[in-house]
C-alpha cells in the first residue's frame, strides 16, 4: 500500500493512493482553511471505517440485513508525547441480531487491519531527502 501526499499551501496537503485524492487541511485556529480532514481526524476515519467493513463483511457473509451500518470513533488528545488515546469505536446495527450474532461482529470487528495495527505499534522508519542546492545555504 502507498499513499503520496503533496504540499499545496499553508497547512493544506493533497492525498492521493491509486486513483484516489482527498485533501488534508487545519481548521482556521490552526492556520488553516478546514478545506480537508486533520490527520487525526484521518487516523480515526481509517479505524471507524475499517471496523464498518468487518461489521457489513460479517453480516453479508450470514445473508443478515447489512444496511444502516454506522460506526463512530472518538478520540482524546494525549501529551507527553502528543498522540491520540483512549479511542471508543460505536457500531451500530440498526437490524436485530441474536446475542450469537453480536458476538460475532463484536469478533469480526476486533479482527480489524487497523485496529490491530495500533494495538500491536509497527516499526515506523522516517527517511529524509534534502536536496543538495538547499543543504549548502
Amino acid at each position: 500500500m502507498e499513499v503520496r501526499i503533496k504540499h499545496l499551501e499553508q497547512v493544506k496537503f493533497s492525498v492521493h493512493s491509486r486513483s484516489h485524492s482527498i485533501l488534508c487541511d487545519q481548521p482556521a485556529e490552526n492556520g488553516g482553511t478546514d478545506e480537508g480532514m486533520t490527520p487525526p481526524e484521518f487516523l480515526l476515519a481509517s479505524l471507524g471505517s475499517c471496523a464498518a467493513f468487518y461489521a457489513v463483511q460479517y453480516l453479508k457473509t450470514r445473508n443478515l440485513d447489512d444496511r444502516g451500518i454506522e460506526v463512530y470513533v472518538t478520540a482524546e488528545k494525549l501529551k507527553q508525547p502528543a498522540r491520540l488515546g483512549d479511542f471508543r469505536i460505536h457500531v451500530s446495527c440498526p437490524g436485530s441480531l441474536t446475542v450469537e450474532q453480536t458476538e460475532g461482529v463484536m469478533r469480526s470487528v476486533n479482527h480489524c487491519l487497523i485496529h490491530n495495527t495500533l494495538l500491536n505499534p509497527p516499526e515506523i522508519k522516517i527517511d529524509l531527502v534534502v536536496e543538495e542546492a538547499a543543504l549548502r545555504q
